[in-house]
């Protein structure tokens, strides 16, 4: 039971800027029950934003208060998964014996930065568009889960506590993370869980295609493309 909370305080700490705790060391044994409190945590942004939303909704005009609570988003994640979405596009504008040491570059390079500025303007206008605003748990949940599906299934490389959660995170972490992420997604909406599994399969097997496995980085990439694909499939009206 120790373990199991001292896991789920470092995956508050580690995906989010919540002032709570602040958990910094990795130590043996918690690492796998981080992972597995991933789509929690998800879950968790999720709900914050709609409380924000409804509280805000009828004081603000429409369009700016989507604008403000898609802004929340990265300031709640730090904006962790932006910056591993841009050193993964860094990574694909190189030969591939150099992508790794370029993706793990401190500094952003110029594609990174074109690629993630675009790739936000189009997710802001997703939110300005997204009405459906109660379900942004179940992407934010869904994104994340996808993460440890990627963590699980598909072969790593590189170091770092990434490599650690994965040497650690289990079948039965996986298991119990996935229960209520399934349990939830089938009751609001099965096409969500099928079009997040469905991205999460595709990046994965292009990234181990060109790298052979996949990293720290490229679990961001894939929370956020996931949340893109996702929130489109909503204002879509596909569900």
């Amino acid at each position: 039971m120790k373990n199991i909370l001292k896991g789920f305080a470092l995956s508050i700490s580690m995906l989010t800027t919540l002032p709570f705790f602040k958990v910094h060391d990795f130590f043996k044994g918690i690492n796998g029950y981080a992972v597995m409190f991933f789509p929690f945590v998800g879950l968790l942004i999720g709900f914050i934003l709609i409380c924000v939303y409804y509280i805000l909704d009828g004081y603000i005009e429409q369009t700016h208060l989507n604008i403000i609570i898609f802004a929340l988003s990265i300031l709640l994640s730090g904006a962790l998964h932006l910056d591993g979405f841009a050193d993964s596009v860094d990574g694909l504008y190189v030969k591939k014996e150099q992508a790794l040491e370029v993706m793990s570059d401190p500094h952003i390079g110029a594609m990174g930065m074109i690629i993630t500025a675009t790739f936000l303007i189009l997710k802001a206008s997703t939110f300005m568009h997204l009405e459906s605003v109660f379900l942004l748990p179940l992407v934010f949940m869904l994104s994340r889960f996808n993460a440890i599906l990627a963590i699980y299934f598909f072969p790593y490389v590189g170091g770092g506590m990434a490599k650690l959660a994965k040497d650690e995170f289990s079948k039965t972490h996986l298991i119990l993370g996935s229960v209520f992420v399934i349990l939830l997604s089938l009751y609001f909406s099965w096409l969500l869980l099928l079009v997040s599994l469905l991205t999460v399969l595709i990046i994965s097997r292009v990234f181990v295609k060109r790298y052979g496995g996949l990293s720290g980085d490229i679990y961001g990439f894939i929370i956020e493309l996931s949340e893109l694909i996702l929130l489109n499939v909503i204002i879509f009206g596909l569900i």
